[in-house]
This record gives structure tokens, C-alpha cells and sequence, in this order.
């Protein structure tokens, strides 16, 4: 599935829950770590499951934050969750290490289960091993995306969180780097100000200029900005039309470069548009 937006749900809201498919997102992630606390986590376990069983949606994709492998509520987290129903499992404080381990754990429940799809991870980068580990990190096979987890990543660092988020512009570019050079997503850290919209789309269009190409939000009313940003503007989609139009003259195909109002278009020019296109398609633009 293409990303642009991907919303934090508490797995202990059923009135989220139950909304999940409302709110215009590309991803839903149903958190049974940070946003549960301990003595709920069974009852949060128990409603996604529920859940789970009851609704299937072909436009979404359904992601499960499980808790942290070296916690006591993981293995029942997987055993419980690891479904069809669900797309990916996403892992909080990876390192190389453990998410080889999630990886073999998946890959033994889907043959338990006879599963008829693969589940995907992405492993949330957030602590300084994470970083110096993330290309490794981002190899492991069923890895498809890599989120930034900057509030921990900051206090692991023992920096401040600010506004202009410089604290984590190397962490952020160097998710960037292994995300693309492993042709995966590469998906930026939520933003926590829910009602600061102008905050919002500056930190978004900060993301997006480094090569970020999705973000993650724990708020409803941060989607349509988040969209905004992450989705081709008309102007790109037009000009890509036309990229494909000219290639697809036979006279340009045999040519291994031509120009379009004074600008040469060559292979990486052609792929973008063709990137952007389809994103388009997918999208409804």
C-alpha cells in the first residue's frame, strides 16, 4: 500500500476503534504500547482482537504497535494478533537484533497459522543504537518502512525537543538515506501539537524536503495536512502526464534523453514521474 499518513490509535478506545476507517488516513496503527497502560494492556489486547474479527478493510492498512520484545506482553501480543486481518506489526525501540528476532517469530506463526499473506514491519528507529544500526536495520526482508521516533530518540539522546526539530535532522536524514537506499518507506515521527495546524505543516514539509515520504500523527485532525503535503501537487502531476506523453512517441523512445521546455529529461526523470503518477492513481488526485 502507498503511504502518505499513518494515525496512532489506542488499542483501549472503542470509540476509535471503531471510527478507524473514517478518518482519511492511508494506515491505521493500533497501539498496545505507549498508549495503554500496564494493568490494560490484556482488556487492549482482547478489544483489537475482537475487533479484528469483525471489520476488514481493503483501502487501509492495519498495523499493530506491539510492545517491546524484552517486555512480558509480546508473545501474546503476536500469538494473539498475527492474522490475515492485519498488514504489518510495528516494532518500538528496534535494533538490528531484535528485529531479526520479530522477523523469525512472524515467519513461525504465519506457518502455524497457514496465513495466506506476509506481515510487514516497520521497526520504530528511536533510540541512538537505532540510528548507527538503521541501514542494517532497514535490510531485514520483511522490513517495508521505517518510522522515526523522535520524542524518545531525543530523550535517549538527552537533547530538547524543539519547534525547528534540529535535535533530530541527522536522525532524520539518516533514515532517509537507508529507507531509500533499500527502496522502503521512509515515515517521519508524529508531531505533538494537535491543535498547532501551521506547526504542523512546516514540520511536515520540513520531513518531506529531506526525502521523507510519509508522517505519522496521533491526532484525526492532523490528516488532510499531512495528506496535503505528502501527496503530488497538481503542477507535478501535470508535468509527469507530460513526460509520459512525449516518451511514449516512438521517435523519443530510441532516444536515450530529450528536453521538455528547455529541460533535459533522462531514465531517473522518467521513473520519477511514473512514481508520481501512480501515486496519483492510487490516491484519487
Amino acid at each position: 500500500m502507498m503511504r502518505r499518513s499513518l494515525l496512532f490509535i489506542p488499542a483501549n478506545s472503542p470509540a476509535m476503534l471503531q471510527n478507524a476507517d473514517v478518518f482519511n488516513a492511508d494506515g491505521v496503527i493500533f497501539d498496545l504500547e505507549d498508549a495503554v497502560l500496564v494493568s490494560e494492556k490484556d482488556a487492549a489486547l482482547s478489544l483489537v482482537n475482537e475487533y479484528l474479527k469483525k471489520f476488514q478493510f481493503d483501502h487501509l492498512e492495519i498495523i499493530i504497535r506491539i510492545n517491546g520484545l524484552d517486555t512480558q506482553f509480546s508473545k501474546d501480543d503476536l500469538e494473539c494478533v498475527v492474522s490475515d486481518h492485519i498488514d504489518t506489526i510495528m516494532l518500538p525501540k528496534a535494533t538490528y537484533e531484535n528485529t531479526l528476532e520479530l522477523s523469525k517469530i512472524i515467519q513461525k506463526i504465519e506457518k502455524q497459522k497457514k496465513l495466506k499473506k506476509k506481515i510487514g514491519i516497520i521497526p520504530i528507529i528511536e533510540l541512538a543504537k537505532s540510528i548507527i544500526e538503521v541501514n542494517q536495520i532497514a535490510s531485514v526482508a520483511r522490513v517495508n518502512g521505517l518510522l522515526l521516533g523522535g520524542e524518545d530518540l531525543a530523550t535517549d539522546l538527552e537533547v530538547e525537543r524543539t519547534e525547528e526539530s534540529l535535535e533530530i535532522l541527522l536522525s532524520r536524514s539518516m533514515v532517509v538515506l537507508a529507507a531509500k537506499a533499500n527502496q522502503i518507506d521512509a515515515i517521519d515521527t508524529p508531531y505533538t501539537q494537535t491543535q498547532n495546524e501551521e506547526g504542523l505543516l512546516k514540520d511536515a514539509q520540513r520531513a518531506k524536503g529531506l526525502g521523507m515520504n510519509a508522517k505519522s500523527c496521533i491526532h484525526p485532525n492532523q490528516i488532510d495536512v499531512i495528506n496535503q503535503v505528502f501527496s503530488p501537487s497538481e503542477q507535478e502531476i501535470e508535468y509527469a502526464k507530460r513526460i509520459i506523453e512525449v516518451i511514449s512517441d516512438d521517435k523519443n523512445r530510441q532516444k536515450g534523453a530529450f528536453s521538455i521546455d528547455g529541460k533535459m529529461i533522462d531514465k531517473p526523470i522518467i521513473e520519477r514521474a511514473q512514481k508520481i503518477l501512480k501515486k496519483a492513481k492510487d490516491w484519487n488526485l
